[in-house]
Parts: structure tokens; C-alpha cells; sequence
């Protein structure tokens, strides 16, 4: 997810920030963490990437599964009403994603998101926000963790270790490759940490990043240069 953020921002308004927290305190009851009920054919990347501060480009990519042959790419931009508030991200950028997801011609079995599921501090990272709002399996694969606690996996590809928070396993700290930094995968909604892992490895080609979200972000820096 398109972390931009800037420190000279004013402290956030606590009327919103007792608003969003009220959201995703309700949101995360709806929850469900389950073994997923699809058969995988198709699996969808997503990513933002920010144009400057107010204007947001999000990207979502088809391909096919296991084969990840590219069917569709679309993106929408738009400008962002929300500041950046941390731990409250997913507000800042679901709205534009979605109207991105809307131009999809076939819809995903699966969604993996460039972002955290619930290794969030209230289980809503921005993979989770957008199953619910979709009623759709999701599942994220950050680059950084957000919160919890974890040992090193070891340095070849396929190694995992937990990441614990508040006595839970949120997600599994997953090497995609030999010698790189791993990656943070978490369920989303209607996914379980189990099967996002596997699919997360199945996806995991020659990059670190497994194809979806990569693709997703690569064509995020392309579409940009055609909104400058």
C-alpha cells in the first residue's frame, strides 16, 4: 500500500479518530477467518501509489491461477479527502481502490493485497477492509510489519516463522526467496492464514514480491506517468 506520509501534518481531529476507531471496532465483528470456499482460477493484485499528497492512483491486476497469466489491468485516480492518520490507512485508500475494482470485466476468486489483513492493531488492516466492503476472500502481503512480535525466519526460500501479537498469530513471516527480505502475509476475510500462506508461496516466482502484488505495484509507477 502507497505509504506517503508526511510529519508536519497537524494532529489528527480525536472527533475523527473516535469516529474511525467506532468503524472498524464494528467492521472487524464481521470478520470471518475460515479455509476459503472457491475454487482458484482467478486471483487479482491490488496497490495505491500517491501522486503528490491529495491524489491517489490505484491499480488491480487479473491473471489467472496457477498459471498467472495476465488477463486484465485497470486503475482509477482520484483525489483523497482523509489526512493520514496511522493505523487508519485503509480509509485513506479503500474508496479509490474499489472504484478501480469496479472496472474489472471478470471479477477475482481471490484478492491479494499490497497491505496487512488482520496483522493490524485492530485486526482491519486494508486487505480486510476491502473483503468486507466486497464480500469477497481477501489477503495481504506487506513489506513491513505493522504490529507483533517474530524470530527471523532462516535465509532459504520457503522458510516461515510466526508473528505474535497479544498471544495470537496474526500472520506468518514467509521468505519468498533465498537471502531477501521476507514478507508479511495475513488473512483478510473469508481466508484463513493457512491457505494465504500457500497461495502467497505459489505466487512467489523469481521476485520477492509474489505476482500479483508486484505486478500490481509495477503497473502503479507505469499508469502514473500517463496522470502526470
Amino acid at each position: 500500500m502507497a505509504y506517503y506520509r508526511r510529519f508536519d501534518y497537524p494532529a489528527p481531529d480525536p472527533a475523527i479518530v473516535k469516529e474511525l476507531t467506532r468503524q472498524q471496532e464494528e467492521m472487524q465483528q464481521r470478520v470471518v477467518i475460515q479455509k476459503p470456499d472457491f475454487d482458484l482460477k482467478l486471483i487479482a493484485g491490488c496497490d495505491s501509489s500517491f501522486i503528490g499528497e491529495d491524489t491517489i492512483l490505484s491499480v488491480f491486476v487479473l491473471l489467472t491461477y496457477p498459471g498467472l497469466e495476465v488477463l486484465e489491468k485497470v486503475w482509477h485516480h482520484g483525489l483523497v479527502e482523509l489526512p493520514y492518520i496511522p493505523g487508519f490507512l485503509a480509509f485513506r485508500e479503500a474508496p479509490n481502490l474499489l472504484k478501480a475494482y469496479e472496472k474489472l470485466q471478470q471479477k477475482p476468486d481471490l484478492i491479494m493485497v499490497d497491505g496487512h489483513g488482520i496483522s493490524h492493531p485492530r485486526r482491519l488492516g486494508i486487505a480486510t477492509h476491502l473483503g468486507l466492503h466486497l464480500n469477497k476472500p481477501t489477503m495481504g502481503v506487506a513489506k513491513k510489519v505493522l504490529v507483533g512480535k517474530y524470530k527471523e525466519p532462516a535465509a532459504t526460500k520457503g522458510s516461515i516463522s510466526p508473528l505474535e501479537y497479544k498471544g495470537e498469530i496474526i500472520a506468518n513471516v514467509l521468505r519468498t526467496k533465498d537471502n531477501v527480505k521476507p514478507v508479511f502475509v495475513s488473512p483478510g476475510h473469508l481466508m484463513d492464514l493457512k491457505s494465504a500462506t500457500e497461495i502467497a508461496m505459489a505466487c512467489a516466482t523469481k521476485y520477492k514480491l509474489p505476482e500479483p502484488t508486484r505486478l500490481a505495484d509495477h503497473y502503479a509507477a507505469v499508469f502514473k506517468q500517463e496522470v502526470k
